[in-house]
Parts: structure tokens; C-alpha cells; sequence
């Protein structure tokens, strides 16, 4: 991929963008063996997409000034970067973010300085459904300019005809913290998802709600999944840090039993309106994943799609007590899968495919299928 930026020295967040893409491929492929070194497993072919235009969520630092703001990122003087050209980008966000940057200046938006800490609007965030919708947050210091956005939001929706959801977000901390806790919706609710060839399902985004930043290779993931479990013998499935229901809205079918659990509230009840409107028997439910196994009679598959550190030693003793027959493990970090496993001695990996979600940098997702060794 050839960057403008890199080659001008703005932009050094695509570490491996030296690196011919095949061999980052191959690069990913070792680390993720190492990681399951000590394993006989079968290793499928690595997922790939586009190496380029592949990203469906753009975090937008905005700085400079109100009639001329950039959208980027910070420089070592805190100053901003315009990167709004980013060829990562998927081209409908590149299409959005002039517009945003618009509405900056007609909504006197005073951008954030970090130096000064002075100004009202730290971040632009902006995600694009496979169908063109969008749905963009503006994460403030105060409500003071939000009467503004609201006066402006005939004019957005007329430059953005695909806007779905407009929410701003309250940061008021000087801290390098991307989002606050309080978020006003001004627009729509929840930005759907139609994942293409992955069983139909449509998901419901919520303006907090995590979901990869590459679609096409998390349709691939749901697949996948679908593929390796749908000849197991599995009546009961539990879908940990289920996120807005991914793997447990593809693993549903007539006969098994789907129970998500997430920590998030605004998560849950996104799962829960994408089930009700495919008609899925899977339900969903706000808890810590740990403290809701306690006690519980293990389901034959477990899905576990923990955050880059991992599930962590209480909730893999869990599952080393509890055995289920089968666990298949979403890991966006080599490293503490590799943990992880080791401390599930009885439940051995015997499937794994990297996918990788993230061209141009180190990081990779790792699809695991773990088998009950009853005789360990």
C-alpha cells in the first residue's frame, strides 16, 4: 500500500507497512504457531482481505482551529494531523469525514488543545454498515455546543444522506481517554449490520458497542465458526464477552440453546433486538462472564472472545473445572491465548486459522476449536 502520509513522515501507525503483505501473512501465521507450539494442531490457511480500504471505523482526533480543523491524529507537540485521506479507510468514510470536518466550522466546534486544554470537541468517530450507513459520535468536553450540532443536523443529514445515528459523547477529563461514560443520541439508536454470506444475520450497533473494524473478515470469522461446530454434537452453547451477539446469533439453530453474556447493558440489548428480528431463539444477558458461570452446569460449547489480555486465571479455572466439550476461542493477541491454553490443560486445541483483521500491522485474530481431553 503506498501512504502519502508515511512517505512524508506524518504517519507512522502502520508499523509493518514496509512489509510486502505476503509476508506479514507468513509473519502472523508463525507467531500464532508459536503461540500453540506445543499442540498437534491443524492449521487451516490464513483469512485475508484488502490490503487497503478495508477499515469500517475511523477514530478521529480533531484538532487546530475552528476554520480550519484536522482530523487525525496528535503530534509529538500535541498539535493535529490531518489524516483524513487515510488509505486504510474504507472510501465511504474518506467520503464522510470533509463533511464532518464542515460541520466543525458551521457549528463553531472549538477543537480540543491538548496543550491549552481549552476547546470543546476531542474525537470524531464514524463506522460504516456494508450497506453505506453511518453513524457518527462526537465525543465533547461539555454540552455547550450540543444545541449547535442539533441546529446543524438538517444540513448534516442533507450532506450525509445515509447518517443512521448521530451521537455526541461527554469526555470532560484532560486525559488520554477516548470516551466518556455519558452518551446523548441526536439521531437513530443503532447502526445495522448486514454481514454478507454469514447466515443472514443483521446486527444492531450501538454507539458503545464493540465490533471489529474490519467487516468483511469478521463475516469470514462467523463462518467459520458455523462451519467447525455445525457437525459436533452440541445442544448447548454459552457465548462469553458476546459483544452485540456475533458468535451466538450464527451459532443458533433449531434444537441448541444460546445463552450470551456481556458486560455491557447497551450491548445486550442490541443482541437482543438482532434475535428478535431473525426471528433466533438465542438469549442475552448483562454479567461479568466469571462470576456468571459460578455454579452453572457447563454448556457443551463455550465461545470465549476475550479483550487483547485474555481471560485471565480465575475465568480459565472456570473452564478448566467446569470442561466443556468443546471451546472456541476468538483471540485478538497471540500471546494471552497462549496463556490462556496453557492453563486449560484439558481442553485441547485441535482447529486454528488466523484471520487477519488488521493488513499493515502486527495484530491478528486467531480462531481456536478446543476439544475435552476426559482423560487428562
Amino acid at each position: 500500500m503506498q501512504c502519502g502520509y508515511w512517505d512524508a513522515g506524518l504517519c507512522r501507525s502502520c508499523t509493518w507497512l514496509e512489509t510486502p503483505y505476503a509476508d506479514q501473512v507468513a509473519a502472523k501465521q508463525r507467531a500464532a504457531a508459536a503461540a500453540l507450539g506445543e499442540w498437534a494442531v491443524e492449521w487451516l490457511p490464513p483469512v485475508t482481505g484488502p490490503e487497503e480500504g478495508f477499515r469500517t471505523k475511523a477514530k478521529m482526533v480533531v484538532a487546530g482551529t475552528v476554520e480550519a480543523p484536522t482530523l487525525g491524529i496528535l503530534a509529538a507537540d500535541g498539535r493535529g494531523t490531518d489524516l483524513r485521506a487515510c488509505g486504510l479507510h474504507d472510501p465511504r468514510l474518506q467520503a464522510a469525514l470533509p463533511v464532518l470536518a464542515a460541520l466543525v466550522t458551521r457549528a463553531a466546534l472549538t477543537p480540543y488543545s491538548v496543550p491549552e486544554r481549552s476547546g470543546e470537541l476531542k474525537h470524531v468517530i464514524v463506522t460504516v454498515a456494508p450497506d453505506g450507513g453511518l453513524m457518527v459520535r462526537l465525543v465533547l468536553r461539555s454540552t455547550e455546543s450540543v444545541a449547535r450540532i442539533e441546529k446543524h443536523l438538517p444540513w448534516l443529514r442533507a450532506e450525509l444522506p445515509d447518517l443512521r445515528v448521530l451521537s455526541v459523547n461527554l469526555q470532560p477529563a484532560h486525559a488520554a481517554v477516548l470516551e466518556g461514560e455519558r452518551e446523548d443520541l441526536l439521531l437513530g439508536e443503532s447502526l445495522p449490520i448486514g454481514l454478507d454470506g454469514a447466515d443472514g444475520v443483521t446486527l444492531h450497533l450501538g454507539p458503545r458497542s464493540f465490533f471489529q473494524t474490519n467487516t468483511g473478515i469478521a463475516a469470514a470469522l462467523y463462518r467459520e465458526a458455523v462451519a467447525w461446530t455445525s457437525s459436533l454434537e452440541v445442544r448447548t452453547v454459552w457465548d462469553l464477552y458476546c459483544g452485540v451477539g456475533g458468535f451466538a446469533l450464527h451459532l443458533a439453530r433449531p434444537g441448541r440453546s444460546v445463552h450470551g453474556v456481556e458486560v455491557s447493558p447497551q450491548a445486550v440489548e442490541a443482541a437482543r433486538t438482532s434475535a428478535a428480528e431473525a426471528g433466533v431463539a438465542a438469549t442475552f444477558e448483562a454479567g461479568d462472564a466469571t462470576a456468571w458461570i459460578e455454579g452453572r452446569e457447563v454448556a457443551d460449547l463455550v465461545v470465549v472472545n476475550p479483550p487483547r489480555r485474555g481471560l485471565g486465571a480465575d475465568l480459565t479455572a472456570a473452564l478448566e473445572a467446569a470442561r466443556p466439550s468443546y471451546l472456541l476461542y476468538s483471540s485478538c493477541n497471540p500471546a494471552t491465548l497462549g496463556r490462556d491454553l496453557a492453563a486449560m490443560p484439558s481442553l485441547v486445541p485441535v482447529r486454528a486459522r488466523v484471520f487477519d483483521m488488521f493488513p499493515q500491522t502486527g495484530h491478528q485474530e486467531v480462531l481456536v476449536l478446543c476439544r475435552a481431553d476426559r482423560g487428562h
